[in-house]
């Protein structure tokens, strides 16, 4: 299955920031939404991920004194990014070899979606169990 398939039918609608909204303002946006990164843009292209990881690393380095920086200043740049036509194991691969957690979904130099690992996730688990289930069946039938 391609990453295309699998965000079908999902929502168009991706919560994003731009690289000159306040870190504070983004650690908002994280907190209310309940989501663990946000695609940054400039001028409407992507231009780097900012995640939680992104907000421990620069309170770590630089205090409260973070919130008042840009997005800009502190994300994860450039950002990685899937094509819609990656198969999904192969993006679920990718994650964990680079130990990132979101891809933004670029076709061309347009977003079309963004997966987190755990959607990935949920479709290897969900495949699984389905394969498990049409065994079972199989054997039971024999």
């Amino acid at each position: 299955m391609t990453i295309a398939r699998l965000i079908e039918g999902h929502s168009s609608d991706i919560i994003s920031c731009d690289t000159r909204t306040s870190v504070a303002e983004a650690v908002k946006i994280l907190a209310e939404r309940r989501i663990g990164a946000l695609p940054v843009f400039a001028d409407g292209k992507i231009a780097g991920i900012f995640s939680e990881r992104d907000v421990v690393y620069q309170l770590a380095a630089h205090g409260p004194a973070m919130l008042d920086k840009t997005v800009g200043e502190v994300m994860t740049s450039p950002p990685i990014t899937v094509d819609p036509r990656t198969d999904v194991l192969d993006a679920l691969g990718q994650m964990t070899r680079r130990r990132i957690r979101h891809l933004p979904v670029v076709e061309g130099e347009v977003v079309t979606g963004f997966v987190s690992i755990g959607d990935l996730v949920k479709y290897r688990i969900d495949r699984i169990v389905s394969e498990a289930e049409a065994m079972r069946s199989y054997i039971q039938s024999a």
